[in-house]
């Protein structure tokens, strides 16, 4: 496993973001753990967390000239992403969106640095059913920008439906013909469980459930 994903699942354990139980997600499935961005609510938790991004896009091989956040999450996560771009000495545009377009004052629906002429890199926490994610899409293109990629903290990896063959994100990336590239995903988890005595009495839940969801 490469170090951002060791060091974002510790981190996660850590901020109580990651979870695990019996919990009833939005789809219905009862899943064995449950992940939740919103607990990174610290700026030490924050500054961590965008290293983890950092890494694993720039692992990934992305080009990409700005930072957009979709509301609400992918606010925070593109802003602590930017700062830490900019710790490392590449200052990159970051926008964002709000969920009702202004009437007044400026108007509009973004906020931040023009999308035009920019390969935009989208930043969020997860992709469930992908809604959040297509209307981002809508609005860089009608901005004038490219999306150039997604980057994501976790992938579930599991069928967004129980006739399909895709999991969202990989519906996402073959709609749009954009890469979606994730901090960690499921399989990452299994194995660290393997390497972690507190988390390898989840293990067998967590096989099941990827046997009963997971992608072939």
């Amino acid at each position: 496993m490469t170090d951002h994903r060791s060091r974002f699942l510790h981190l996660a354990l850590r901020a109580d973001a990651l979870r695990f139980g019996e919990f009833t997600l939005k789809s219905g499935r009862i899943s064995p753990y449950f992940f939740n961005a919103g607990r990174f609510d610290s700026g030490a938790a924050l500054a961590e967390l965008a290293a983890c991004y950092a890494d694993a896009a720039d692992g990934s091989g992305l080009e990409f000239d700005l930072l957009f956040g979709p509301a609400y999450k992918g606010i925070p996560l593109a802003t602590a992403l930017a700062c830490e771009y900019a710790r490392r000495g590449r200052d990159l545009p970051l926008a964002f969106n709000r969920k009702e377009a202004k009437a007044h004052g400026e108007g509009g629906s973004l906020i931040g640095a023009p999308l035009a002429g920019r390969r935009v890199l989208i930043v969020d926490d997860v992709i469930t059913a992908g809604t959040a994610i297509r209307e981002a899409l809508a609005i860089i293109r009608e901005a004038g920008g490219a999306p150039a990629g997604i980057v994501i903290a976790l992938d579930r990896q599991e069928r967004v439906r129980e006739d399909a063959a895709e999991s969202a994100a990989q519906a996402v990336a073959a709609e749009y013909g954009i890469p979606v590239v994730a901090v960690a995903g499921l399989d990452d988890l299994l194995a660290f469980a393997d390497q972690s005595a507190e988390l390898s009495a989840h293990r067998d839940a967590l096989l099941a459930y990827r046997a009963r969801y997971g992608l072939a």
